[in-house]
C-alpha cells in the first residue's frame, strides 16, 4: 500500500507539473502575407510586430513546417512565435497545426493582426471577438472553431477613398506613419510580453487604447 501510494503522488506531481510546463507555453501568430513585395504593407503588421520583437532579443526565424517559427524566453515563459507562411487567408491552418504540435491551450493564443477600424497605431486586446471581415481572422475561427481566442488589434486607420480598401491595406505605410511607427512597435512588444507574465485581463487595462 506504502509503495502504492508513493508511485501514486509520484504519478500525481508529475502530471500536475506537465499541466503547470503547458500553461507557461505561448504561441504569438503575427499575420501577414509572405514575400518581399509585402513586407512593408499595412497589412502584414503582424509580421512586423514579431520581426521587432525578435530583433530586440537577438532571435532569427527558422523555416518551419506552415510558418516561420523563433522562441522566446521571458522569465520562465515560452513564447513560441510565429509568422505563418500560408498567406494570410489561410493563416488558421498553421495557428491550429502548432497550437497542437506544441501542446499549447487556447487561452494561451495570441493572434497579432491589422485593424481598419481603430485609428493608426491604437492599440486593443481582445479575448474573443467577429472576424470583423478580416480573411486572416475568418480562417482562424474557421479552423479552431470558435471566436472566443485573444487577439491583438493594431489600428491601421480607414484613410482610403471609397473602392480603394484592398490598395490601402497592401499598400506601403506613409511617411507620417514610418516616423511613429518604431514607438508603436515597442509598446507592442510590451503588450505581447505583459500578456504571457500578466495575463490578459491586466493587460487589457494597461494597453487597452495606449
Amino acid at each position: 500500500m506504502r509503495e502504492f501510494l508513493k508511485n501514486w503522488f509520484s504519478f500525481s506531481n508529475k502530471t500536475n507539473l506537465a499541466e503547470e510546463d503547458k500553461m507557461k507555453k505561448f504561441l504569438i501568430v503575427g499575420l501577414g502575407n509572405i514575400g518581399e513585395k509585402y513586407a512593408n504593407t499595412r497589412h502584414n503588421i503582424g509580421f512586423k510586430v514579431l520581426d521587432y520583437l525578435a530583433e530586440k532579443n537577438d532571435l532569427n526565424f527558422e523555416t518551419l513546417k506552415l510558418g516561420d517559427v523563433s522562441t522566446l524566453k521571458v522569465k520562465g515563459r515560452t513564447l513560441i512565435l510565429l509568422k505563418p507562411s500560408t498567406f494570410m487567408n489561410l493563416s488558421g491552418k498553421s495557428i491550429k497545426y502548432w497550437l497542437e504540435k506544441e501542446k499549447i491551450p487556447l487561452e494561451n493564443l495570441l493572434v497579432v493582426t491589422d485593424d481598419l477600424n481603430l485609428p493608426f497605431g491604437t492599440l486593443r486586446l481582445k479575448t474573443k471577438g467577429s472576424d470583423g471581415g478580416h480573411n486572416g481572422l475568418k480562417d482562424t475561427q474557421d479552423k479552431l472553431q470558435t471566436v472566443k481566442y485573444n487577439r491583438f488589434r493594431f489600428g491601421i486607420s480607414d484613410e482610403f477613398s471609397k473602392g480603394r480598401q484592398v490598395d490601402y491595406v497592401l499598400g506601403e505605410w506613409s511617411a507620417d506613419e514610418n516616423a511613429l511607427l518604431e514607438e508603436r512597435l515597442k509598446i507592442s512588444a510590451e503588450l505581447i510580453k505583459s500578456f504571457a507574465l500578466a495575463g490578459v485581463n491586466t493587460t487589457m487595462n494597461q494597453f487597452n487604447g495606449k
